[in-house]
């Protein structure tokens, strides 16, 4: 009796190990299951970020291209850069970019990033920024005097009534921009990257429209070279109580300008088309004396020295469309330097001097931009910003392609 009880409890656990085992099978299948479609998945998304750092590569290298073939001078849009099955480096994956368009309609930069089965495509439309999209931008400090008015306006379209005007300081140190009590900014005031806005904008009562935040990334400043086609005149260019006139064709390359007063001023004038001067000492205008770019002229200025402009003395330009472009200054000294800007009345002109101090004073408004690595503004009127300043053109100096937009596909 005992046997047979035996025997059937042993037959009826043999069914129970099976089904046991079935599962423990069937549990070991689904884990396995899920175990590959998770490295599945993994590995597919792992491929896509790659394809879309890939496509992002290729993008970043056709606008290198891009602002590259910008050097080379005159532009020539009939082969625009193209590259096919690029490795990116330490990874399987590759890019290929095309640019496609031309300079009256616009660049478009189409890449594509490739790895394993992954294929990512990115797009985006290029265009050209040059050196003044801020009011005034500076390295360091940024001082306003009170009262000033800074708001914008178009020398380019009188039916542009935008009055907005941005400015800007690289720096992130307390009161690296002082807006004095009075002063009305037209528009947003920017400090460096990672910085505190609050501290950083010293607001002794200043009416601020726009926004005060910081940086997400450092605007470039290029180094302006003065061009090598300025042949060496082998002297400075001198009036001293009497007036001397420039055309075009004293384009040229002069170790100095001194404008000094003996009885009556020194006067250099400027007129007849478009003057460019490379200076490569300083330039010295004396108590009383000017410079005067005449309507219809302009002046294009490379200094290596200072610019000293004494008492009563200016540099002023005569032009009723206020178009800022008619006067450019640009450092170009290998060490720091010093511009004091004076004028007998309105200041119209601009100004890329990242690596000078700059201190500007009118008898009256000052119109264009300013690019230093310090600044003060000390005129007897408001700072109007010319916006038409961010139409440029290839062969203008420091520009460069940006990204407008862009999207994934």
């Amino acid at each position: 009796m005992q046997k047979l009880l035996y025997a059937k409890r042993l037959g009826s656990a043999i069914p129970l190990a099976v089904l046991a085992v079935m599962v423990l099978f069937a549990m070991g299948v689904a884990l396995l299951g899920l175990g590959l479609d998770s490295r599945t998945y993994s590995v597919r998304t792992a491929s896509d970020i790659t394809a879309r750092c890939a496509a992002d590569s290729g993008l970043a290298m056709a606008l290198f291209e891009m602002n590259k073939k910008l050097q080379t001078m005159p532009w020539n849009d009939s082969t625009l850069p193209k590259a096919t099955d690029v490795s990116l480096p330490y990874c399987d994956a590759v890019y290929s970019y095309e640019v496609s368009g031309e300079l009256g309609g616009g660049y478009v930069i189409t890449s594509l990033g490739e790895s394993g089965h992954a294929r990512r495509t990115v797009r985006a439309t290029i265009e050209l920024k040059g050196l003044f999209d801020n009011a005034v931008l500076t390295k360091a400090n940024l001082i306003m005097k009170s009262g000033t008015l800074i708001d914008g306006y178009n020398s380019l379209d009188v039916l542009d009534t935008s009055s907005d005007a941005d400015i800007a300081t690289q720096n992130t140190s307390d009161s690296s921009i002082i807006l004095n009590a009075g002063v009305v900014l037209n528009g947003d005031v920017r400090v460096g990257i990672g910085g505190n806005p609050e501290t950083a904008v010293k607001d002794l009562g200043a009416t601020i429209a726009g926004l005060k935040y910081a940086a997400t990334e450092k605007e470039p400043l290029p180094e302006i070279a003065a061009p090598a086609s300025l042949f060496y005149m082998g002297t400075a260019i001198t009036a001293k109580g009497s007036t001397v006139t420039i055309s075009p064709a004293d384009s040229g390359t002069y170790t100095g300008i001194d404008l000094k007063t003996t009885g009556l001023p020194g006067v250099l004038t400027v007129s007849g088309g478009d003057v460019e001067l490379h200076i490569t000492g300083d330039i010295e205008v004396g108590q009383s004396c000017q410079i005067i770019v005449k309507e219809g002229a302009s002046l294009t200025l490379y200094v290596d020295g200072d610019i000293h402009c004494r008492e009563n003395s200016g540099i002023n330009t005569e032009n009723a469309a206020k178009q800022a472009e008619t006067l450019k200054l640009y450092a170009t000294g290998e060490d720091a330097q010093y511009f004091d800007i004076k004028a007998s009345s309105e200041w119209i002109g601009t100004i890329y001097a990242p690596n000078a101090d700059v201190t500007l004073y009118a008898n009256g408004d000052a119109y264009g931009a300013i690019v230093a690595n310090s600044f003060e503004f000390k005129a007897g009127g408001s700072y109007h910003y010319d916006r038409a300043l961010k139409k440029v053109a290839v062969e203008d100096e420091g520009v460069r392609f940006v990204v407008k937009r862009w999207q994934e596909e």
